[in-house]
C-alpha cells in the first residue's frame, strides 16, 4: 500500500486564505516521514488531512489506488490511526482506554489482553497504572497511553502529532526507537510532527518541512542539511514574532 498526496491544498472556510499548498509526497511501507516547522505552518492540519478530519479543498490523496475522500470514513480512522498532541481517556482508566478501539472491532477478550499485554511491556506501561484514570496521570502519562492505545490496534497508518511533547528525553528516545523498529517488523507507515530536530533525525526515512503552509523541502532524511533546517527555523520564528507584534501593536 502506499500514500500518496497530489498537489493537495487547503483553504479556509472564506476560500480567502490557503492554509496548506500544493502538498505532494509518496509514502511506501517502512517509511517514516518526520514533519517539521514552527507553530502554524500547517503540520497538524496536514495530518488531520490525512485521517479525513478534513478534506482538502484542491488535488488528491490516495490510499492505495483509491482516493480517501471516497472511502467511508469509519474504514478510514480503522486503517489510519491520528494520535493528537493532547488526547484524553473520556473518563476511562487506562486499560479500559486500550481495550475500548478493539472492543468496537469485535476483537476478542483473549486478543485484546494479549495486545495489551505486548503494548505495556514494550512501552514500559507499570502495572499500577492500567487502574488509574487521566485525572491521576500527568500529561506526559496520557500522552503515552494515548501512544499505546493507538499501537493495539495495529493502524497500517500511524500519525502521530507531537507525541514527545510532555515526554522527558529519555522516554522521546525510546519511542523513536520502538517506532523506528515497528516499521520494520510489521507492514506500516508513520508519519510524525515534531519540533524537536534531534528526535526527527533519529526517527525518519523521510522530511518534509513546511512553512506557511507551503513545502519548503520534502526528501530523505540523509540528504537534508540539519544545520541549515535549523536556521530556517530560527529565521522563521523570528519573522511570525515580529508579524505577531505588528499586529499587536
Amino acid at each position: 500500500m502506499s500514500l500518496t498526496l497530489d498537489r493537495v491544498s487547503l483553504a479556509a472556510a472564506s476560500g480567502r486564505l490557503t492554509l496548506l499548498q500544493e502538498i505532494s509526497l509518496d509514502l511506501l511501507w517502512g517509511d517514516r516521514l518526520g514533519l517539521v516547522g514552527i507553530s502554524g505552518a500547517g503540520k497538524s492540519l496536514l495530518l488531520r488531512l490525512l485521517n479525513r478530519l478534513q478534506d482538502p479543498t484542491a488535488g488528491t490523496i490516495l490510499w492505495g489506488d483509491r482516493p480517501l475522500g471516497e472511502i467511508p470514513i469509519l474504514e478510514v480512522r480503522r486503517q489510519i490511526v491520528l494520535v493528537p498532541q493532547e488526547s484524553r481517556l473520556l473518563g476511562m482508566t487506562v486499560i479500559e482506554a486500550m481495550a475500548y478501539p478493539l472492543k468496537l472491532r469485535g476483537v476478542g477478550a483473549a486478543e485484546i489482553q494479549r495486545r495489551i499485554d505486548e503494548w505495556c511491556d514494550r512501552l514500559k506501561i507499570p502495572s499500577d497504572w492500567l487502574p488509574k484514570t487521566e485525572l491521576q496521570l500527568s500529561l506526559g502519562q496520557r500522552q503515552w497511553v494515548a501512544i499505546a492505545r493507538a499501537l493495539v490496534t495495529q493502524p497500517q497508518v500511524l500519525l502521530l502529532d507531537e507525541p514527545t511533547s510532555a515526554l522527558d528525553v529519555g522516554r522521546g528516545e525510546m519511542l523513536m526507537e520502538v517506532l523506528s523498529t515497528l516499521t520494520q517488523e510489521r507492514s506500516m507507515i508513520l508519519v510524525m510532527a515534531n519540533h524537536e530536530l534531534d528526535l526527527v533525525r533519529q526517527f525518519a526515512s523521510q522530511v518534509l518541512h513546511l512553512q506557511g503552509g507551503r513545502m519548503v523541502h520534502y526528501g530523505p532524511e540523509a540528504e537534508m542539511d540539519w544545520q541549515q533546517l535549523h536556521q530556517q527555523l530560527i529565521s522563521a520564528r523570528q519573522q511570525a514574532d515580529q508579524d505577531w507584534n505588528r499586529f499587536d501593536s
